[in-house]
């Protein structure tokens, strides 16, 4: 063998070495400018924080989404099973009971930012192990051209009531927040009541996959009125739908409007712990809720110094529902073994 060609071969040997570095070291290869994020709330809302965070940090954002009917159990069942070796740095929910099981399950890590005492109480872990922020109320949608101001519905029971058969529509209760809501309800009263309005909710209403088809349903008259999310509301204001937004149960001795709020947690033995941080820190200054609550989705702020926009109802506006999410989180299994088999097939 020539000089030239032991050199071809040595360089070679020396290329092949460096690509079995790269694969063995893996993704701790520049591991403190990365931070994988599971994430719950719509694409379109979350990700221009996520380019803002790279900007101003240097840090790599590798989001995972998933589908807009299932995407909250969805995201939590991969973070269950990946629980032995975690995969995610920090999850970003649109809701909190899915939090709170993995809470429960053990998985989240304690982290006190240094703003944690901006948010209230109700609405943070006081372990450390989850923040809430950027909420979303729970409503009754209603089109304007079918439906007169004086009988507008007022409750969630008018979901259930026979005058609205056929006429009104809902979430299937499997996913997302409406499956979180009925957690809370099978909190709050009892069981049988709680089965009781969810089966005549399944034969009174007409179920969708999910709370976006359902505002869309009533904008375009599909059905007279449904029960959504204030975000995917406003989205059929903002589209000049003939439609006006009901904040449900604002009666003395009444439940109350729901509010759920986003949640972060970081996974405990996260890849990442540093970076995971370094978001958390991030996405729970005022900027960013005053950009959520500014911003197509209108999520409402829960950080005690971002005012909300006057377009925006808060907890402090409307009477809202109290509730016990550490509660409402024991009930969940209870609530989907009831729901599951009532609605799955529908």
């Amino acid at each position: 063998m020539s000089q030239r060609e032991r050199k071809v071969e040595s360089g070679i040997r020396t290329s092949w070495l460096a690509v079995a570095l790269l694969l063995l070291t893996g993704c701790r290869f520049g591991s403190s400018d990365e931070a994988v994020v599971y994430v719950a709330l719509d694409r379109e809302f979350s990700e221009p924080h996520f380019f803002d965070f790279e900007e101003v940090t240097g840090v790599t954002i590798a989001p995972k989404y998933d589908t807009e009917a299932n995407k909250t159990v969805g995201l939590t069942a991969a973070l269950l099973a990946e629980k032995e070796r975690p995969r995610c740095d920090v999850f970003w929910n649109n809701e909190v009971l899915n939090t709170l099981r993995l809470e429960k399950a053990g998985l989240l890590d304690a982290y006190i930012p240094p703003n944690a005492e901006d948010f209230p109480q109700e609405f943070r872990s006081p372990d450390g192990t989850w923040y809430g922020f950027a909420s979303r109320a729970r409503v009754l949608l209603v089109n304007t051209d079918l439906v007169k101001e004086e009988d507008f519905p007022t409750s969630i029971q008018d979901l259930v009531d026979p005058k609205w058969k056929g006429q009104c529509g809902f979430a299937k209760p499997l996913f997302g927040t409406t499956a979180t809501h009925a957690a809370v309800l099978f909190s709050v009263w009892e069981a049988d009541k709680a089965e009781a309005f969810f089966t005549q909710l399944k034969e009174n209403g007409r179920m969708f996959p999910g709370n976006k088809q359902v505002a869309v349903a009533v904008g375009s008259g599909q059905i007279a009125f449904g029960w959504t999310d204030t975000d995917d509301a406003k989205g059929e204001l903002r589209s000049g739908a003939p439609v006006a937004i009901v904040y449900p149960d604002q009666a003395e001795g009444e439940l109350g409007t729901l509010f759920i709020p986003n949640t972060l947690a970081i996974l405990r033995g996260c890849p990442h712990p540093e970076a995971a941080r370094k978001l958390v820190d991030f996405l729970l200054q005022p900027q960013v809720e005053t950009a959520l609550a500014a911003g197509p989705s209108a999520q409402i702020p829960l950080n005690a110094k971002v005012a909300a926009p006057a377009s925006i109802e808060t907890p402090q506006t409307k009477r809202a529902m109290q509730v016990d999410f550490r509660a409402a989180a024991d009930k969940w299994d209870e609530a989907a073994s009831y729901l599951t088999p009532l609605f799955l097939t529908q």
